[in-house]
């Protein structure tokens, strides 16, 4: 009888392993959509320092964009040297975005894929530009929650 219990438990738990997983997948998705609809709202409020929340505070956080970067702190300064004024900063909006949690054990992800499109209207040095590309953001999931550890802008 213990032995038929104990098959039984071993049948349902990747059942269980798999319904974990989806709850888990869709909140990871969830907060990392949260983070990048804040940064927007940031970014179109000038607020770079907010912006800046979902970027891991590490040395090894690394954008790449015109040229690499690598750091926290350097990137923030990169952001508050380039974008001085709101008109500089415009107007952002994301699009196409998709995401991909990379399973790292049942119901866990600790990294994420996400690839998506850019658009950017301001005016910058009294004349209106708009700015359109590409970007894909690794996330990594650590005590703060999600945070990007590397960003390639084009």
């Amino acid at each position: 009888m213990k032995r038929l219990l104990l098959a039984a438990l071993l049948c349902l738990c990747p059942i269980a392993c798999s319904v974990a997983q989806t709850a888990s997948a869709a909140a990871d998705e969830t907060e990392i959509r949260a983070a990048i609809k804040a940064q927007t709202e940031a970014w179109n409020h000038a607020d770079i320092p907010a912006f800046m929340q979902a970027y891991e505070d590490s040395p090894d956080t690394t954008f790449i964009g015109a040229t690499l970067g690598k750091g926290y702190q350097p990137i923030r300064e990169r952001y508050l040297r380039n974008y001085t004024t709101p008109e500089q900063m415009g107007k952002l909006t994301f699009n196409d975005l998709d995401i991909r949690l990379l399973p790292s054990g049942c119901g866990k992800s600790e990294i994420a894929l996400v690839t998506g499109r850019f658009h950017l209207d301001r005016t910058a040095h009294g004349e209106a530009k708009k700015d359109d590309g590409i970007f894909s953001l690794v996330w990594r999931k650590g005590p703060h929650g999600w945070k990007i550890i590397l960003d390639h802008t084009s």
